[in-house]
Parts: structure tokens; sequence; C-alpha cells
């Protein structure tokens, strides 16, 4: 189902180079989400992390728009007096008006300026609103969809302050509006159908049809040109929130989503072709010394082998030096994220590695919040025991300590057989007592409020797999965000993912994918899909993504049964990589990081507002049509120094000897490989717009660019 690139789409030295700078002073952005300040989703990410890099460009000109949400502004908000003019008369107005519009400073990398607005305090007006939209638009709200009612009162209220912004100007104003989402969509509408001087931009992150149609099991993607849209949306009663979305993207000057796989589902239930792509980045911290970040992945892997310890008291038959640690994390959609796929192949590798005599244990974590109402009380002993053999082992230690401390000073070689007393060995025996248990170790780590129901424990029975002790596979369910303060985990996610060895993320529904993008800038490898918009994105950039631990499953032109083979060989084949191996190959995943920095992906946001400029004022700007097909991107090149994984290198057997492992060394030059991939790395060009009279000539003499005729 292929579609033409839109401009630039993800290549980073795809957009054509202006060699002057846009003057942004006589211009303001407005970035309008329900999720600015307010958590929700990964579009607070998004914002929360680009919002440093806009801030440089746009300086004291650029405010973030978003709902007032008392317990987030306690404790992420600076309230303070707007310090400009126009915006300080703007609000004044309004609240005089019968609104409750707060400002300060989000408390965050770059600490942008934020416009928070009480949707609540004008709820009076919801049902003029919804007459007048429905008036206006033929778009009817029920009464019982609370999202959607405060879709409504959060897109006029903006339509207001932007309305309002406008007319307090003295001058002609060049406003940037950009709305993420369906939730802020309706501003937009009303900024077009009010006719208000304001360039505004869409950005979808996932459809809302494409994500209800992907939970219903539906062949989604080979489908897609065959659903009649409107009766889909009717069907699961959000008809209403679908014409929203729709008609924001239809009425936005510049229409982006952030993947290419997600600009396919777009035009085909949104009916319109993106303008451009705009990939989701992250704020990257690269480390002074090159392998830091090997040592972190040593620190946390200790203390999740710690926990381990704790749950496995009893069963822990297994080495954990040759323990290998996955995970998969996010929302808890079964099916969508992949969980299903994740377990059956989870269930073929435990087959794979106990035919073959591996001596590799795979322990797999689910991270996805679900009801629970408490901790295990078994998980919580297994803990306690843990912590209690660790004390009688210190207890012990420090009493021999003594007794070898005083033969010592006197002169004498210890006599080891009195070095440990009765006393000491009673008391290690009753240690070695208390770590009897008669059940298996648990599966799931809290009480599920519906444990029979439950999908993941589901499939779990079905599978069988149970952390027997003939399991080379072990399963652990966290169905609870990961937190330092856990007296079970006490780990935060960031930590976790680094102490881990490959992160799983087989999903059939995916826009972009922040997690195998966080697993890259840490340096984790993972399996991600051709579904995703990260995979897609790592599939364009590099030319062997597994040789940089970037694994992509076929889940688009494969069934079930295929994607699940080919996840199960992914998985065979790490665990049959040497220590030295996974090293290495961690090592090529953190050099990808770059490929992920806003330094980088935040060029596609300025083209789009660039854009949106030019198409909003073009007797200011001017945008001369790039021709997309004569972009190209750059593709790191496959290494050519040791193999990732044993299945093509020229060893069969998953065991090397030391002979082998030196041999490695010797081929293997970690900075000279680094340097390689530097030099092969095309730096993307800015993306300045020119703001000359003489602009306008120069862009007539070479036939592209965008220019601004100002005076």
């Amino acid at each position: 189902m292929p579609l033409a690139r839109s401009l630039s789409v993800t290549s980073l030295s795809g957009l054509e180079e202006w060699d002057e700078e846009f003057d942004l002073e006589d211009a303001v952005l407005f970035e309008i989400a329900w999720e600015v300040a307010n958590k929700v989703g990964g579009i607070y990410t998004v914002i929360q992390t680009k919002a440093r890099l806009t801030s440089e460009e746009w300086g004291e000109n650029y405010f973030l728009v978003g709902p007032y949400v008392e317990s987030n502004v306690r404790t992420q908000v600076e309230l303070i007096e707007p310090t400009n003019p126009v915006l300080k008369r703007t609000i004044d107005k309004m609240n005089s008006s019968g609104c409750k519009v707060y400002f300060g400073r989000w408390l965050i990398e770059g600490s942008p300026y934020v416009i928070l607005i009480d949707v609540a305090y004008t709820a009076w007006s919801l049902d003029s609103w919804k007459s007048e939209l429905w008036e206006l638009c033929a778009i009817g709200v029920p009464w019982f969809d609370r999202e959607a009612n405060d879709a409504v009162l959060f897109g006029f209220l903006t339509a207001w302050l932007l309305g309002e912004y406008a007319a307090q100007c003295e001058e002609p104003p060049h406003i940037v509006a950009h709305f993420h989402e369906w939730l802020a969509g309706l501003g937009l509408m009303l900024c077009r159908q009010r006719q208000l001087p304001v360039a505004t931009i869409f950005t979808t992150h996932a459809t809302l049809l494409g994500r209800y149609l992907c939970a219903g099991n539906v062949d989604f993607y080979n489908k897609l040109a065959e659903f009649n849209v409107d009766k889909e949306a009717g069907d699961r009663q959000i008809y209403h929130r679908y014409c929203i979305e729709r008609a924001a993207a239809h009425c936005a000057h510049v229409f982006t989503t952030v993947s290419q796989i997600t600009a396919i589902e777009a035009e085909h239930l949104l009916k319109r072709k993106p303008d451009i792509i705009t990939p989701n980045g992250l704020n990257v911290k690269k480390f002074s010394a090159v392998h830091e970040f090997q040592n972190l992945h040593a620190q946390s892997k200790n203390r999740i082998q710690e926990f381990v310890r704790g749950h496995f008291y009893g069963h822990l038959d297994f080495n954990l030096d040759k323990c290998l640690f996955l995970f998969i994390a996010g929302r808890y959609e079964f099916s969508n994220k992949g969980a299903d796929i994740f377990l059956e192949a989870l269930a073929r590798l435990n087959y794979l590695l106990r035919v073959n005599h591996s001596d590799v244990t795979v322990i797999a974590f689910f991270i996805m919040p679900a009801r629970t109402n408490n901790f295990n009380v078994e998980t919580l002993k297994g803990q306690a025991v843990r912590k209690q053999l660790w004390d009688t082992a210190q207890t012990v230690k420090e009493r021999f300590g003594k007794k070898l401390y005083e033969s010592l000073l006197v002169g004498q070689l210890p006599d080891v057989s009195k070095m440990l007393d009765k006393e000491d060995f009673t008391i290690m025996k009753r240690a070695i007592f208390a770590t009897q248990r008669q059940c298996q170790p648990p599966i799931c780590t809290h009480n599920m409020l519906e444990d029979s129901g439950d999908p993941i424990l589901t499939c779990v029975r079905r599978i069988g797999l149970f952390n027997s002790s003939a399991d080379r596979v072990k399963i652990i369910f966290h169905p609870e965000f990961l937190s330092s303060t856990s007296p079970l985990l006490p780990m935060d996610y960031e930590e976790f993912v680094r102490g881990c060895h490959l992160g799983v993320f087989p999903s059939y529904y995916e826009p972009w994918g922040y997690t195998p993008a966080e697993c890259t800038v840490m340096g984790i490898p993972s399996i991600s899909t051709n579904l995703s918009g990260f995979g897609c994105f790592m599939e364009e950039h590099i030319a062997d993504p597994s040789a940089y631990g970037i694994y992509i499953l076929d889940r688009r032109f494969r069934g079930v049964d295929e994607s699940c083979n080919q996840l199960t060989s992914f998985l065979f084949q790490f665990c049959k990589q040497s220590r030295r191996q996974r090293i290495i190959q961690r090592n090529r995943t953190e050099r990808l990081s770059d490929l992920l920095d806003w330094r980088y992906l935040g060029k596609y946001y300025v083209s789009a507002r660039h854009m949106a400029l030019a198409k909003a004022f073009p007797d200011t700007f001017i945008y001369e049509h790039h021709d997309p097909t004569s972009t190209s991107g750059f593709r790191y090149p496959r290494p050519a120094s040791v193999p990732p994984s044993p299945s093509l290198s020229r060893h069969s057997s998953p065991h090397h000897s030391e002979a082998e492992d030196n041999d490695e060394d010797e081929r293997y030059d970690e900075d000279l490989e680094a340097e390689k991939d530097r030099v092969n790395i095309r730096q993307p060009y800015t993306l300045p717009l020119k703001n000359k009279v003489s602009a306008v000539h120069e862009a007539n003499g070479n036939g592209n660019g965008v220019t601004s005729n100002k005076n």
C-alpha cells in the first residue's frame, strides 16, 4: 500500500538549504494541546521534550496553551503575570468576560510560557457553544461524552483567545497556531470559520478511528482502502469525534503526522494526505565518557538481579550471570501493543532453549498498568526473605571477619575449621530453611481485580509458562508503572530500561513508538515492527537495522504465525550472543541516538511552521513547492566488524572459546567504528527563511526557497 513521499518525510538531509535566517520578532507561536502540563499519554512527552528547542527558536514569542488542572499546576507550573503587553490585555479581557485564564512558566527544560484555561469555569456556555457548533458545522456532540464536551469548551476558548489576541494587536499580527490531536482541533476549525489572521497547523499523532479499528482485531492495514469510515465511526459511537478530527485536518493550512505509516492511515481515514512528516524526538544526553552508559547498564542490571533473587527464592536454580532480561511496556492494549504475539513467541523460545540444552535463562517483564487492589503477598514475602538472607550473611561475615582479624593480630594463620562455630551454622541453616517454597514463583506481582478475564494471565495459562524449574523462560507481570518509591521493585522506568538487555515492542498499531526510541537513546537493543512509526523510520535510515540492535518485525506483509516465528527467531538469536557481542551491539545502538535528537527532528516542525506562514500570509511570505522526489536521506551502512548475531557469523554454536573472544577483540575497534559512522552521517540542513526584499528576486532566480518581502 505505497504512499508517495510527503515533503522530506523523514530524510534528515532532505530539506533544501536556505542561506538566510527568518526574523521571528513580529511573529508569535501558540502551541495548543490538551496535554500541556497535563500528562495523559505520549503527546505530553512530545511537547515536553520539544519545548526547549522551540523556546530557543521563538524566545518570548512562544506560548503553550492547555487546560488548567489544579493538581498539575501546583507541582509543574509557576504562575506569573504576562510579560507580553498584548497577551496581558488579552487575558485580562477574557477574565473580565467570565473566563478563568492563567499564565505562568512550565517548570521543564526551556521553561516555556504556558496559558492555562479553566474549561470547567465556563461550563455554563456548553449548551450555547454546542448549538453554535451544530449551526456552523452540523456536528452534534452527545451530552454523555464528557471528553467531547471538554473538547468543545477547550476549542471555543482557544479560538476566543487567539481572536482576542489578534484584536488587541496594534499592527496586523503574524500568528502561528499549532494544534495537536482532535481534542484541540475544534479551535482550529473556529479560527478558519471566523477568518482569523492565524496560520494553522494540525498534527495527528494517531487517528481516532484507526485506534478503534485496530482494537477490534480487524485486518486494518490490508483493508484501509475498503473501510466505510462514516459507518465505522458511527458503529463505534465516535462519529462526532471523528468529524472534529477530519474537519480539523481539512481546515488546517498545514496537516502533519508523526510517521509514514500514520500518513498512509490518515490519507485513507481522514481523506487528506499530510503535507509533511514530523517525527517525534527526544532530548539526548550524550555522556562525556564513551562507555558510561555501559556502566549504568551494569548498575541497573544488578538492581534487577536483586529483585529476581527475591522473586524466585526457593527456585533460584539458574545462573543470574547467564540470565537475559527482556521487557515490554506501555498502555495495556493486549493486541495493539503486541503482548499477544510476544507471549506466543516466548512459549516457542522456551521450547527452543530446552531442546538445544541452552544454559541461558530469559526473564520477560510485562510493565502494563491494570486494575489491582494491592501487592501480591507472596511477592512481598520473597523480597523480605531475600533481605533476611542478606542480613544473615552480613552477620556471619562480621563474626568471621572478627575471628580472622584476631588470629592475624597474634601472628597466626587462622584455623578455617574453627572460624565458623556451631551458632554460625545454626543461623545459616535457619536462613536456608526459610527459603524453602512449596509453590511456584508468582507470575503477577499484584492481586488482579479481574484475574480470570485478564488477557495476559489467560494467555499465560494457555501457553503453560508458570515459572517452573524446567522452563528456560520466566514471566513477571508488573501491572503498575514503575516507581523508585515502590517497596517491590524500587526503580524508575529509565533506570529499569537501562538494566534490561532487550526491549520487545511487536505492536500492531503504533503511530510512532517512544518506548523503542527511549531504548535506543539508552543503548538498549529493541524489537519493533514495520507497522510502527519508529520501525519505519529506522528501516529508512539504517541499511541493516539488526546490526545496530534495531530488529524490525514484519507484521504488515506476513500472517500472525509467520510474524510470531520471525519474532521467535530474533529472540533465539539474541539469546545465542556472547556477552562480548551484546556489549558491541549496545555500543552501536547508542550511537544511533543522534538520529532521534530534537536537534535534528525539530527541523521538520520548523519547516511546517514556515509552510503555514507562507500559505496564510501569501503577500508577506512566498513558498516555492519543492519536489519531494528529489530529496534523499542518508543510511547508516552495515558495520564491517564483528557480526551482531551468531546466525550471521562463522560460528554455528552459541558457545565461544577464549580464543574466539580474543579474535573478536583484535577485529573490533569501537572508537574506529564510531568514527566511521560519524563520517557516514550527513548533518541536516537548517531551515531559515529569507526576510529581505531582495530575497524575492533571488528566489525567482533559483526557483526554490521560502522568502519574506516584509519591510
